[in-house]
């Protein structure tokens, strides 16, 4: 009897957690890496001695002290400065992840309403759902490229709208909303839901490729924008935990730097002198990674035409990923488990549609981790798991 009360008692327990923080096998992107990984959305990291004598110099013996609740002024200033902002506009934050939830908390109260897209990066969603907002879907497709519907959105909006939350580009798809679509949504939002706010996730903004121009912030769009983003992806920094939410309004960035400190109080001094470490030589470190990501991208648009039987894609418009779809008429439901025992057999993984909400039959693939050699013999174990997982390839 001790022994059935206690597997109740921690069953309880955990479907109470889970309640909060729904589990998501993407948690497994920070776990042990496959040899082939083609489900990360990130570039190759930074090294730290590239960023030690920029960061520290003679000056490495520096106090560990707390940090300020809203940041380095220098690092805010580096921030607003790509952004076109004033740093009192900038709050640096332990990561995007944690600007997302600090935004969720501040904003929302139980039986607010909020809106996401689907597919989504499950971490934005489930910062709201765990405050209590009310989420309504707002359904992007593989068959429409993963654009944003306006009147879709229009319909989904009502007085009790307190968060649009999308990101630009987006995760999984890549896809960017272009300036046209952000500009008519904050119109929409001051005539149909003027107490909202439209939050944007930048992360992947400038990972543009090789000589393309990263897209302008959308912060500046309006008064109720708020911008979010990070070093992990673009910049190579994932290690470092900084990430950053602005907004033009000051009592609302006053709340947040609140709520951070109420949180976490400060971000790490070290993290944050080695954040901009990394700023100062931005150039390099984004110009490098666009010519990774520009190779990158030609080596797998080719691979995608090579398989045209098998398989279709969105091209991603920025970021280190991409929305890639099994045909139907060629795979059924045993036919995609089949494709992807077949990667796990040669120690490569994609990253499942239904982690983001999509459809089984699309899976992410990143693109921007492996060298082009690496990431060539990565695609390939791809095109034989393509070919055992179709039906042709059933009884092979």
């Amino acid at each position: 009897m001790k022994q059935q009360y206690r597997c109740h008692r921690q069953q309880r327990i955990k479907q109470q957690f889970m309640s909060r923080f729904p589990d998501n096998k993407i948690i497994s992107l920070v776990g042990r890496a496959p040899r082939f990984d083609l489900a990360e959305s990130v570039g190759p990291s930074v090294r730290l001695a590239e960023l030690l004598d920029s960061a520290f110099g003679d000056g490495a013996d520096f106090a560990l002290d707390y940090g300020t609740a809203a940041g380095s002024p220098e690092l805010r200033q580096e921030i607003a400065k790509d952004h076109g902002v004033d740093a009192d506009d900038v709050v640096v934050t332990v990561g995007g992840a944690h600007a997302l939830f600090l935004i969720a908390f501040t904003l929302c109260q139980a039986g607010d309403e909020a809106i996401v897209t689907e597919p989504v990066f499950p971490l934005p969603r489930n910062a709201l759902a765990a405050v209590g907002a009310t989420t309504r879907v707002l359904p992007l497709s593989f068959d429409t490229g993963y654009q944003v519907s306006l009147d879709a959105l229009r319909n989904l909006l009502s007085p009790r709208t307190k968060v649009v939350s999308l990101a630009s580009p987006q995760n999984p798809s890549g896809v960017a909303i272009p300036a046209s679509t952000l500009r008519e949504i904050v119109a929409m939002l001051a005539d149909h839901a003027p107490q909202a706010w439209l939050v944007v996730d930048e992360t992947y903004r400038e990972a543009a490729y090789g000589a393309d121009l990263a897209a302008p912030s959308a912060v500046r769009l309006g008064e109720r924008v708020i911008s979010v983003s990070s070093l992990s992806k673009c910049h190579g920094s994932a290690g470092l935990r900084i990430g950053w939410a602005i907004t033009r309004d000051a009592a609302l960035r006053q709340t947040l730097m609140t709520a951070k400190f109420s949180t976490v109080i400060s971000c790490s001094l070290v993290d944050e002198a080695l954040a901009l470490a990394v700023f100062r030589q931005r150039e390099r470190i984004l110009g490098e990674r666009r010519k990774l990501l520009a190779e990158n991208l030609q080596l797998v648009e080719n691979w995608v035409s090579r398989h045209g039987a098998f398989i279709e894609w969105v091209r991603p418009d920025a970021g280190a990923l991409c929305c890639v779809r099994l045909k139907r008429e060629v795979f059924d439901a045993a036919g995609i488990e089949r494709f992807y025992a077949t990667l796990t057999k040669f120690s490569a993984r994609v990253a499942p549609g239904p982690w983001f909400e999509d459809d089984p039959w699309v899976f992410r693939l990143g693109f921007g981790l492996p060298a082009l050699t690496h990431l060539a013999i990565a695609l390939e174990c791809v095109s034989v798991a393509l070919v055992e997982g179709s039906a042709d390839g059933a009884g092979v």
